[in-house]
């Protein structure tokens, strides 16, 4: 095992070599890096203790066992215990004669979580763009027409002597210009970010005053920041029209929480961090700055995962489906994006803003 393990440990890969058991008994380097713990600490015990739910990696090995081959399963979500985060991985599982334990199997994982994320950002990227061409259309079909109608019930109501019958055009008036706001919150403001140097707690802290201000009884804020975020060129009403549309987002979700009697409550967190070379659509950021709005609802619906950017999408019966759009919009004349990681009890919307030369006096 020695030589093999030197081999192994020079992998990129991570390898894991579990008994028939699901007792590791080897790691090596890069699987102790992806997994945050170290083989002797994790030597002799079970596959289980390594991730907060093993089910879909055993049912690999089961299939590898059973066959006597390897199989592979791509994209498999793993949640490790000493990790922070979730992972998307690629994942081959072969048996393992040399280890001198009958049964064992060798688990071969790539981690595919940043290819992933580049792919999922592409795509909102795209969504983007799609959605400010097909406001812009859809406005100018719906506004002409409103001008109209809303001109012809006002001439209508100079006519009519009744005054039972001019509340119908008043109430079509009203309408018309429901509409037409509805139709210029979807097209955002119409001008470019008036930016300004601004430290982002600044601005957190105000929507998290607003944001309590509109809790319900059970909802706790809590704020978890990191001091040393240099300030960033922003709009200010902008960003913190994005955030609060995150925040009143992340309460109305939490309704189903607060509304149990199990004590627990909703819980908001308001997060700051920052972050190196991230990639933000095909431009690369030295220093980025990542604000999360951290809610424990029961999490974004399936069905709408992959279309909740898009205006008029809303899984809620009273919503309007703009929030969510609006704040990508507003957030990526900033050059930035939102994204998201969401699961039952635990869903995370993250604002990423890149640092530019006149923010850090550096590159990005």
């Amino acid at each position: 095992m020695a030589d093999s393990g030197r081999i192994l440990d020079s992998l990129s890969t991570s390898v894991l070599i579990v008994d028939a058991h699901r007792s590791l008994l080897y790691l090596n380097v890069s699987a102790e890096t992806l997994f945050g713990v170290s083989r002797n600490q994790v030597r002799g015990r079970p596959l289980a203790e390594l991730l907060e739910d093993s089910a879909v990696l055993d049912e690999v090995i089961d299939r590898a066992a059973t066959t006597s081959r390897p199989f592979s399963r791509r994209e498999l979500a793993l949640r490790p215990i000493y990790g922070d985060s979730e992972l998307i991985v690629d994942c081959t599982v072969a048996p393992y004669e040399e280890s001198g334990a009958p049964g064992a199997v060798l688990i071969e994982i790539s981690d595919a979580t940043q290819h992933q994320r580049i792919t999922r950002e592409t795509a909102l990227l795209t969504q983007i763009g799609g959605s400010r061409l097909m406001i812009r259309q859809l406005a100018h079909e719906i506004k002409n027409p409103l001008g109209g109608l809303r001109g012809a019930a006002q001439l209508l109501a100079r006519q009519l002597d009744d005054a039972s019958m001019r509340e119908y055009t008043t109430v079509i008036i009203s309408e018309a210009d429901r509409l037409v706001t509805l139709v210029d919150t979807l097209l955002g403001p119409g001008h470019l970010p008036r930016k300004e140097l601004i430290n982002i707690h600044e601005l957190l802290q105000h929507v998290g005053h607003l944001l309590a201000a509109d809790a319900p009884p059970g909802v706790v804020i809590d704020r978890d920041y990191d001091p040393s975020l240099p300030p960033l060129h922003l709009d200010r009403n902008l960003i913190i029209q994005a955030m609060l549309n995150l925040g009143r987002n992340a309460m109305q979700a939490m309704a189903p929480v607060v509304n149990q009697n199990d004590g627990r409550g909703g819980r908001l967190v308001l997060r700051t961090r920052a972050l190196t070379n991230v990639n933000i659509g095909a431009r690369r950021h030295r220093l980025v700055a990542s604000v999360q709005f951290e809610d424990n609802g029961p999490g974004v619906p399936e069905q709408l995962r992959d279309t909740l950017f898009y205006p008029l999408v809303t899984g809620r019966a009273d919503g309007t489906g703009l929030g969510l759009a609006v704040a990508q919009d507003l957030v990526s004349r900033h050059d930035g994006l939102i994204e998201f990681a969401s699961r039952p009890g635990q869903t995370i919307f993250t604002i990423l803003l890149p640092f530019h030369v006149a923010d850090t006096g550096q590159a990005s």
